[in-house]
């Protein structure tokens, strides 16, 4: 290449070093932004849940100090007194309101496959489950009872889906709550609430409505004392999205009771509450 060619080649080299190094200062802003993002988000889905945390800790205190007084001299009244919120906090209402109760008390039995529930409702979720199965339907739980730290796992790694998809970081937390429930304020946490889908459709979206599984069970779960927690178009009611897998076990009076009346647990709540007043 003789000296001539040299400087006519040199100013376009110049321009493309120029280019070059513009558009690494611009991935490396791009890739910094995000990573600010995503820590601010997750600071704020932290600062949402430490509440949840401060409620389970005392919680977990006053457990410890009935368990001291069920051995002790007041044990025959207490016993009494804990039966008798047992019937009712049967239909204790958690939902982004309304916390888990600091002293709620999770009483859980195994039913197979790494997965527990409420010593109350397990033997009708499993023959809820051999009724649906005899309808040739394809039910699989997929969820039951949560820790604390199980939700809050969850729930942190929805906010970082949420971001990916291009949710600003200031609104993430918020609306992953729509879908994954804050730490502290799941009903999965109560041992309670199910997640059923259909074998054939293992997705969790709407057509799950659509499965044979969740149509059986939109039609008979009352029987067993379950209702479908999340209805459509109910959203700013429960504060969670339409979820036609997410079942509650309130007991087959209750369950039947909502299925007549078409409310959600929370109006039907009101209405009892309404009532008794």
């Amino acid at each position: 290449m003789t000296q001539e060619t040299k400087k006519r080649i040199w100013p376009y080299l110049l321009v493309v070093l120029v280019l070059l190094l513009g558009i690494g200062v611009q991935l490396m802003l791009a890739v910094y932004t995000q990573a600010a993002s995503i820590d601010r988000a997750e600071e704020t889905a932290r600062l949402l849940s430490a509440r949840a945390d401060r409620a389970l800790r005392t919680r977990q205190d006053k457990l410890a100090e009935e368990e001291r007084l069920l051995t002790g001299a007041g044990a025959g009244a207490l016993s009494a007194k804990e039966q008798a919120a047992r019937d009712e906090d049967i239909l204790v209402l958690v939902n982004a309101w309304n916390p888990v109760p600091e002293d709620y008390q999770v009483r859980l039995v195994d039913i197979g496959d790494n997965q527990s529930f409420d010593e109350r409702g397990a033997g009708a979720l499993q023959e809820m489950l051999q009724a649906c199965r005899a309808s040739w339907a394809q039910p699989l739980i997929i969820s039951t009872y949560r820790t604390q730290q199980m939700q809050q796992e969850l729930f942190d790694d929805k906010v970082r889906r949420v971001l990916i998809d291009g949710v600003p970081p200031e609104e993430a937390p918020a609306v992953a709550a729509q879908s994954v429930a804050v730490p502290g304020t799941s009903e999965h946490q109560l041992g309670l609430a199910v997640d059923i889908i259909d074998e054939s459709y293992p997705y969790l979206t709407s057509l799950q409505e659509t499965t044979d599984t969740q149509i059986w069970l939109m039609e008979h779960c009352w029987e067993y004392g379950f209702i479908l927690r999340y209805p459509n178009g109910t959203t700013d009611i429960t504060g969670i999205i339409y979820e036609p897998w997410h079942y509650r076990y309130v007991g087959r009076d209750t369950a039947e009771k909502i299925r007549e009346l078409g409310v959600t647990l929370e109006e039907y709540l009101e209405l009892r509450r309404v009532s008794n007043s």
